[in-house]
């Protein structure tokens, strides 16, 4: 099927082509700030990292539904206000937003899908970059961001907000064995960081992040839920973002969403579900999914799609040359 433009008649695959491949563009910009974490991971062949391909990691992370998780991690993690003090008076997320979304998803990247060198680098630049993060909150509280307690909220609310976004938005249902299987694997990585408690089921992790009694309003609060409605992103990539986060929003216990002061309406996470939808049909599966099932030499799941190239600065490795024994012959040279 044809349709009529001024530049002359054009296919409609061409222009889903088309269309897709900004989505791809302008999606992968916001997190091309910074190196990528698996350049070298074809390097470590055989290294299943942290979790390997049957792993309720690789699918919950490698989905499209985590970009939702993202934001909602954020959200969550501003309801702390020891927490969110430390992002306030020691981040640059104003003045560097991308560069800092581009390092908290290699962080996630390299410790989802990573060989164990990688694991172990990233870790170790979170411990480095945690050091200096110290100080008091508004209402006079000590914060460290070594913290057991501390290192716990943020791990715990990431993952429940990985998990809770795959479970809604994500592309296959996900049982309560397998939600508790994701909890139990991102424990350790938790552990990595020396985070404490580290709940074992998706049920109490989800209590936990509820009724946990740290949680309260404040200054910082309110600003960095400012930014997170209204990033300084280019225009396309912001109405696609706003969609998310009140998707994200539609996801949040009441208590945090009190806290937060934020509300969602009847329709967001049916909004938040097309939009979901739309850029897995434009991204595919993830591109570092892709990487750690080549290195590991596993095959892709069943009905999973990667439509992106693998990222930047990687390429397959070069299949070693057949070597033929070519029998010798008397009188003239042999031919291949």
């Amino acid at each position: 099927m044809e349709v009529a433009t001024p530049q002359g008649a054009v296919s409609v695959g061409g222009m889903l082509t088309a269309a897709r491949e900004r989505v791809v563009a302008a999606t992968n910009d916001l997190f091309s700030h910074g190196p990528y974490p698996l350049a070298d991971t074809l390097k470590y062949p055989g290294d299943q990292g942290l979790f390997g391909p049957g792993s309720m990691t690789w699918q919950v992370v490698g989905d499209t539904a985590v970009l939702v998780g993202g934001i909602r991690a954020l959200l969550v993690q501003a309801a702390h206000p020891e927490v969110v003090a430390g992002v306030a008076e020691h981040s640059l997320y104003r003045e560097d937003p991308l560069g800092r979304l581009s390092r908290t998803s290699s962080y996630v990247t390299a410790t989802s899908f990573g060989a164990m060198p990688e694991v172990e680098r990233a870790v170790a630049i979170v411990r480095k970059a945690h050091r200096p993060v110290v100080g008091l909150s508004h209402r006079g509280l000590p914060y460290d961001a070594a913290d057991p307690a501390l290192a716990a909220w943020v791990h715990n609310s990431t993952t429940d907000s990985f998990l809770t976004a795959f479970r809604i938005f994500g592309s296959r249902a996900c049982s309560e064995d397998d939600a508790d299987r994701f909890v139990a694997e991102q424990a350790r990585v938790g552990a990595l960081l020396d985070a404490d408690p580290l709940p074992e089921s998706a049920r109490e992790l989800s209590a936990w992040i509820a009724d946990h009694p740290a949680l309260g309003r404040s200054p910082d609060t309110r600003e960095t839920i400012g930014f997170l409605r209204k990033p300084p992103l280019p225009v396309p990539a912001g109405i696609g973002y706003r969609l998310l986060f009140y998707a994200a929003v539609a996801t949040l216990p009441r208590r945090i969403c009190e806290v937060l002061g934020v509300r969602a309406l009847p329709g967001d996470a049916a909004v938040g579900r097309a939009t979901v939808s739309a850029l897995r049909w434009s991204l595919g599966a993830s591109p570092s999914w892709r990487l750690a099932l080549i290195r590991s030499g596993a095959e892709p799941p069943p009905g999973v799609r990667f439509r992106q190239p693998l990222p930047r600065g990687t390429a397959l490795p070069e299949p070693p040359a057949r070597l033929v024994e070519i029998p010798a012959t008397k009188g003239r040279a042999a031919t291949p």
